[in-house]
């Protein structure tokens, strides 16, 4: 029987075996994409490995908009099958994978025009809710409502009176995605697969006729080497896809461009409202989005030209944000009223012209292909839609045949803490009355970890002190940050403030003021000493300073320059190209 749980064990028989096994897939890349792949080829019954130089979601996956969508602004590009196919995914994840993790959200659309406005958004909107029925086969979240004037400001009160006229509500999803990821790498673990994080590949390994038969891996904790042999390997690495292409030599495949998104997050007592806002802008559209303890606001949409790792937002994103906000907003957000903020690039395919070299086009939607045999490679496409762009990925890499007698069955196989929610659901009242939970800890508590949460409560049974809040983040308990270190794979501070206890972007320090209880927590278990306890706080602490010079700052250039100043803890290895 395999485990789910991530642990520094499961790490560590997870490297020794590929070092052994042939595999039938390797995936190299941990977020959404390679994740997805993962548990994709572990359920056909594949030998499965997927490795992450960093930690589970460090990428574009952990600085999403955390919403699970269909793309409303794509039907008024005509996109039909784009939308139906988000729509349809939205619904599997709301109803099948991942009840626990995903829920419905509604949205406001505030009018400003009384009848051509009303009528073209009633009919895009009817035409998303249609979709969405079809695609479900059933209705999976409810269906649009219109509001007047007054109605809309009663649903809103934290809108300006005259920016509307009226308004529509509709539903999408929100997710925490980073949980998503390394809850889909749990499922994979436990049907199977390997994984295992700070590992990264160096090399793609080749036989005489230049077929990738395997991979060089090199455990970034030890620094040890060693071949893993794979019949394939996926590359699902974003922004990234390019380095991955060039470890085996291969010429030409996936060409990508990084754009930056930047999204602020503000205290919930800031805003009044019983529903999220949604609002075209001249450039995009802006999402403001409710959470249990804070709102987040984004996104932005520009091209980022320096380094991949650790993108940032700059003083003039941030300005760019809160200005589009206070377009609707009857109290002015300022920059006092920010507790956090993030960046994420997203991996746009940039197709190039053969005669010019110059870029065409880009694109959102996903293309799988193989620049040399033995390699699939994967960009593009979005989070909402990561289970179909596994499927795809695999599909490729088994080819027309092994994939038709071989099919994907992800469409319904639930995600760890998925499985039994329901009951788990009418137990909650007893197991708070059990543990002295408040309903507000009892709902964030079953949103993290679905069914498993009586498993994760029983921790406190043998340890006391982990049913105590952790004292500069009273909103989580002892228990979920070791938690985080037995089951979900943490192996440092970063990955359980940056992923798990997202103190990050949740406190205005960046988690600063409870990184020392955390290490301690995370130290006992993982038996650090006091120096390894003190060298992680101090590190975390360099992040947090530079991420915070860096958004004063007025362009990209300068707030890349002192981002990079604070070193990686575990560094990756700088390749040069073949």
């Amino acid at each position: 029987m395999n485990t789910t749980a991530l642990s520094h064990e499961s790490r560590q028989e997870a490297l020794t075996r590929m070092a052994e096994e042939e595999l039938d897939v390797l995936v190299v890349g941990g977020g959404i994409n390679g994740a997805g792949i993962a548990l994709d080829a572990a359920t056909r019954g594949l030998r499965t490995g997927v490795v992450e130089m960093r930690d589970w979601a460090s990428g574009t996956s952990q600085w999403s908009s955390k919403l699970v969508h269909g793309g409303l602004r794509y039907l008024y590009q005509a996109n039909f099958a784009l939308v139906a196919e988000a729509l349809k995914e939205r619904g599997i994840l709301l109803k099948t994978t991942a009840p626990h993790l995903v829920s419905a959200q509604p949205f406001l659309w505030p009018l400003k025009q009384r009848v051509i406005e009303r009528a073209y958004s009633a009919v895009g909107v009817g035409a998303y809710d249609a979709l969405s029925i079809w695609g479900s086969r059933g209705t999976s979240v409810p269906i649009q409502k219109h509001y007047s004037h007054a109605g809309a400001l009663k649903l809103m009160p934290s809108l300006k009176d005259d920016s509307l006229i009226g308004g529509i509500r509709f539903y999408d999803a929100r997710v925490d995605d980073a949980r998503l990821v390394f809850t889909l790498v749990r499922t994979a673990q436990g049907l199977g697969a390997l994984a295992a994080t700070r590992t990264q590949a160096t090399e793609m390994l080749t036989d005489g006729s230049g077929r990738v038969i395997g991979a060089r891996l090199k455990d970034l904790e030890t620094g040890n080497e060693f071949d893993v042999r794979a019949k394939n390997v996926i590359g699902a690495t974003g922004v990234w896809t390019e380095e991955t292409e060039k470890l085996g030599g291969a010429e030409g495949g996936l060409k990508v461009l990084a754009s930056k998104g930047i999204h602020i997050v503000v205290p919930k007592e800031r805003i009044q409202g019983d529903t999220g806002v949604f609002v075209r802008t001249e450039k995009s559209v802006l999402f403001v989005i409710p959470w249990q303890r804070y709102w987040i606001i984004g996104t932005t949409d520009t091209k980022w030209a320096e380094q991949v790792d650790s993108p940032v937002a700059t003083a003039e994103d941030i300005d760019y944000v809160l200005e589009q906000a206070n377009v609707v907003l009857a109290d002015p957000l300022t920059r006092d009223d920010i507790i956090g903020t993030y960046a994420g690039l997203r991996p746009l395919l940039q197709p190039v012209d053969k005669g010019t070299g110059e870029s065409t086009k880009v694109s959102r939607e996903h293309t799988v292909t193989s620049p040399q045999p033995g390699l699939t490679v994967i960009a593009g496409g979005k989070l909402t839609t990561y289970r179909v762009m596994a499927e795809d990925a695999v599909d490729h890499a088994l080819g027309k045949k092994a994939a038709k007698a071989n099919p994907s069955i992800t469409e319904t196989t639930p995600l760890v803490g998925a499985a039994g929610l329901q009951a788990t659901r009418k137990q909650l009242p007893n197991i708070a009355r059990q543990y002295g939970l408040t309903d507000a800890r009892a709902e964030h508590l079953i949103s993290r970890y679905g069914s498993e949460l009586p498993v994760v409560l029983g921790t406190i049974d043998e340890d006391a002190s982990l049913g105590q809040p952790i004292a500069e983040a009273p909103a989580y308990l002892r228990a979920e940050a070791a938690w985080a270190v037995t089951h979900e794979g943490a192996l440092h501070l970063e990955d359980v403030l940056l992923h798990r206890i997202r103190l990050d972007l949740e406190t205005p320090d960046r988690g600063k003021s409870a990184a020392p209880e955390i290490a301690e927590i995370m130290g006992g278990i993982l038996g650090w000493d006091e120096a390894t306890v003190a060298a992680e706080v101090q590190n975390w602490n360099e992040q947090a300073d530079a991420i915070l010079a860096a958004q004063e700052t007025r362009t990209d250039a300068e707030a890349s320059e002192l981002r990079v100043q604070a070193p990686e803890l575990v560094p990756v290895e700088r390749l040069s190209a073949n």
